[in-house]
């Protein structure tokens, strides 16, 4: 197809791939020179492992009969000449599904049956368990084969409507088919995973079909991590419709305040086509419900499309550009392609801010090194013709040094005992068992109650107090934060080190989080639908939506400030070493050449050859230093390296 969605998409993951390569080439020098520890090289084997493994999540979200995943097909599957996936008014998608590609499986179809609902396990648990899902192999090369076993995913039963109550798919305000008396007609299954090898999802990208507001609401991971972790939502609106009552509920409910970027899709303007106004008639009319849809949603209005999803797949099996164009799909892709600089520029920060503190440390070093080693050549040199008692006094001066340097090294020590110390107190706070039992705790309390005033109380005051612990969380580690920049500056005022800037922590954002999920409990509280419903399907609600994320967001607190707390004294780790290095290297030049005359010239072909080397390394690091610098950055020159040329 060679959209420029697809141009782009496999040019920013050739990108991510060079990103990648470079810091597994820092991380092989890091762990050959042995300047870095297990610890540290696992964690930058980790950081390669997310950036090759990472995927861009495009989330398609509307309420039933909006064209989803018609789209869907347009965008991605329209070289298979038909539809792939079921979107025509008897079979339509009644499930999330998720599309992508992963190299360790063969491509797949994975469901996950209804009645797990019936448990407290969440989707993202039940992942982990290969056990509860039925696996169906997929045979990419057969689009009539591959079309009639995605059509799965538009499966329907019948049940009870006691069972549908238990499911949490059924209240007494409800509509749903009708299948007998006392029975409905539920979806067959509660989650879809498409595992497909499509040139777009093996770079990275993936997909999330949602199929309306019901499936949002009874599947809370949807709204509070699929659709906030998606590089972009795209709403779609019907042109026939507009925005009806229950696409704004959606939209105010589970989108508005929860995607991070949205693009407003209005689809089936090809309804308009036929019309007897003529065509700068509908232009005039499309512009105004454009700027209606726009300001009801509030986007901005280069944020609201036009465009026939069916039209475009039509125009692609056909190969009708100019059907392709009228249809509006290339200028949804060009918006789509559009976003991708800003996801290399957040990658690429993110990579400098975890690896970048660690190569600048390691250019200075061998900067050092460089400028250490063109000093003693100069030392070398005037020591031709000298007697042996000056050399003796050089080498009492660098055995010096040399005390001084290990006196150093012990405060670095003792600093870097008391900071782990610091992070040991932190841990204790953040320790999952702990938090879990917390949890846990509360959920028993909360099935003890008969009433549900006390229960909407209790449900607010966990959050009150989980309010609280994080505000004291991130008051102490911005203090574990302060003792390191202290020493950062200690070392660079009292021993004379280059000024390096230590990782930065920066946590501020959880507790806004926290401080919105706080919120978002109160009015999940208020809510009268949530009195409406058995207090088990309240409990296992709140405990699914909001603790969950609570404990999310405490997860990823700690994973955070215990990665920044072991680099946080990496740089200064890296400059000791070198320079203690450096330092025994010049002591045992001095004692041999105080033992021969003979050993200067060796000492002085070393230094030479050493001087080179480090001029490669030097030059290697500036490429991986180049290499993960965000786009865009200015790059300032390297003044110091090329006065050593001098």
């Amino acid at each position: 197809m060679n959209s420029p969605l697809e141009k782009d998409v496999l040019d920013y993951s050739a990108w991510r791939d060079r990103v990648a390569d470079a810091i597994e080439t820092f991380r092989a020098r890091l762990d050959t020179s042995q300047v870095m520890d297990v610890e540290q090289s696992l964690r930058m084997y980790d950081l390669i492992e997310s950036l090759r493994s990472e995927r861009m999540l495009l989330a398609f979200v509307a309420e039933h009969s909006r064209g989803k995943t018609e789209l869907i097909n347009a965008l991605f599957f329209a070289d298979y000449g038909r539809r792939l996936l079921p979107s025509d008014l008897c079979r339509a998608t009644l499930c999330p599904t998720e599309i992508f590609h992963d190299p360790a499986e063969a491509p797949c179809l994975r469901l996950l049956p209804i009645e797990t609902r019936e448990t407290d396990e969440s989707v993202a648990a039940l992942k982990r368990k290969p056990i509860e899902w039925i696996r169906i192999a997929l045979r990419p090369d057969d689009a009539d084969a591959l079309a009639a076993t995605l059509s799965r995913v538009a499966e329907r039963k019948q049940v009870s409507v006691e069972h549908a109550r238990r499911l949490g798919l059924w209240n007494d305000t409800s509509d749903g088919l009708s299948a007998a008396p006392g029975e409905v007609m539920v979806p067959a299954w509660r989650h879809a995973l498409v595992n497909f090898p499509h040139p777009m999802l093996k770079a990275g990208l993936a997909i999330l079909d949602t199929p309306g507001l019901n499936a949002l609401g009874t599947e809370p991971e949807l709204t509070l991590s699929l659709i906030p972790n998606a590089h972009a939502v795209l709403y779609l609106l019907a042109t026939d419709t507009g925005v009806t009552p229950s696409d704004l509920d959606l939209w105010r409910r589970h989108v508005q305040n929860n995607a991070a970027r949205t693009v407003a899709v209005l689809n089936k303007v090809d309804l308009a086509w036929g019309d007897l106004k003529g065509d700068p008639q509908i232009v005039r009319v499309m512009a105004g419900q454009l700027e209606a849809v726009a300001r009801m949603l509030d986007l901005p209005p280069q944020d609201v499309l036009p465009l026939s999803a069916q039209q475009a797949l039509v125009a692609r099996i056909r190969g009708d550009a100019a059907l392709l164009d009228r249809s509006g799909v290339p200028a949804l892709e060009a918006l789509l392609a559009g976003m991708i600089p800003e996801r290399r520029r957040r990658v690429a920060e993110r990579v400098a801010r975890e690896v970048g503190v660690l190569v600048d440390a390691s250019c200075e070093a061998v900067a050092a090194q460089l400028r250490s080693t063109h000093a003693e050549l100069a030392e070398l040199a005037s020591l031709h013709g000298k007697n042996q008692d000056m050399v003796r006094t050089m080498r009492v001066k660098l055995e010096q040094d040399r005390a001084a340097c290990q006196h150093t090294v012990q405060n670095f020590r003792n600093t870097h005992a008391v900071v782990m110390k610091q992070g040991i107190i932190l841990q204790s706070s953040l320790d999952a068992d702990r938090i879990e039992s917390i949890c846990q705790d509360h959920r028993r309390r909360l099935h003890g109650q008969l009433f549900t005033v006390p229960l909407i109380r209790m449900m607010q005051q966990l959050f009150d107090h989980f309010e609280k612990e994080t505000g004291r969380i991130l008051g102490f580690a911005n203090q574990i934060e302060g003792l390191v920049d202290t020493v950062y500056a200690s070392f660079h005022e009292k021993h004379g080190f280059s000024r390096l800037s230590p990782p930065q922590l920066s946590l501020a954002r959880y507790g806004e989080q926290m401080q919105q999920l706080r919120q978002a409990t109160i009015a999940f509280c208020a809510n009268p639908a949530t009195v409406m419903q058995p207090k088990g399907v309240v409990i296992r609600k709140f405990h699914d939506m909001r603790v969950a994320e609570a404990k999310s967001i405490f997860r990823q607190v700690s994973a955070e400030a215990f990665a920044w707390i072991d680099r946080a004294l990496s740089p200064l780790d890296i400059q000791l070493k070198e320079h203690e290095d450096m330092l025994e290297r010049r002591v045992d030049s001095l004692r041999r050449i105080t033992e021969s005359v003979r050993a200067l010239e060796a000492r002085t072909g070393e230094l030479e050859r050493l001087e080179e080397a480090l001029r490669r390394q030097l030059d290697e690091l500036e490429g991986i230093r180049q290499a993960l610098r965000p786009p865009g950055r200015a790059t300032a020159p390297d003044a110091e390296p090329q006065a050593l040329v001098a």
